[in-house]
Order: structure tokens, then C-alpha cells, then sequence
């Protein structure tokens, strides 16, 4: 079972939760897609486009019960990001963990991933 992570603030899954659905945050309402990425990509992901956010969740989804929705797509220098085109139902979602934000103002990673 490959897992693919959604970063997300924690009020917009509650959100997606209590209707039982995820249309996406803002960014991906805005691309048409939902934006995920691969364990391998997480650190860079949240760096990059959540730089001293707080109250963020990581969310791992198992990529198989996506079907054909999801598509891994190239993005930053050619490596591929999966993107699902369609609201993602909160039943896919394998399991939540906390992104604290560390002293050095990084995001702190799942152990399951570090």
C-alpha cells in the first residue's frame, strides 16, 4: 500500500471531515487538482510552500483506493508529484499526524517518515 501525504491547516480537515469530503485547500481549488506528495518529497514540500505555518496536519492517504483520479504528474525539475483530480473522501485516509513547527521554525515530520 503506497502512501502519498497532503499537507493541510488543520481547521480545513476538520472541515473536510465533519462533510465528508476534501475539495482541496485554496491552491488546489486554484490548479484543479489536489496537490499531494511522495514521503520523499514532504520536507521539501512543506519548506518550500509552508514555511512557518502552524496548526498544519499531515495526512497519508493510500494511494490505491484513489483510482484512476490520480495522476503522477512532473513538477518542480521534473520529479513527479501525485495530484488526485477529484475530492478526496476521508475513507482513503490511512492515517493524521501533527506538523508542529520546530525552534528552528521547520516542520516537524512524522517519525514514520524521518
Amino acid at each position: 500500500m503506497p502512501l502519498i501525504y497532503k499537507i493541510c491547516p488543520a481547521a480545513l480537515w476538520s472541515e473536510a471531515e465533519a462533510k465528508g469530503r476534501f475539495d482541496g485547500a485554496p491552491v488546489d481549488l486554484a490548479d484543479g487538482y489536489i496537490h499531494f506528495s511522495t514521503g520523499a518529497q514532504v520536507a521539501e514540500t512543506a519548506a518550500k510552500h509552508f514555511a512557518g505555518q502552524d496548526g498544519l496536519l499531515l495526512i497519508a492517504v493510500d494511494d490505491g483506493r484513489l483510482g484512476p483520479a490520480l495522476r503522477y504528474e512532473p513538477s518542480r525539475g521534473g520529479a513527479l508529484f501525485p495530484h488526485l483530480y477529484a475530492p478526496l473522501d476521508p475513507k482513503a485516509v490511512h492515517w493524521v499526524a501533527p506538523m508542529p513547527l520546530t525552534r528552528d521554525g521547520s516542520h516537524a515530520i512524522p517519525e514514520t517518515l524521518a
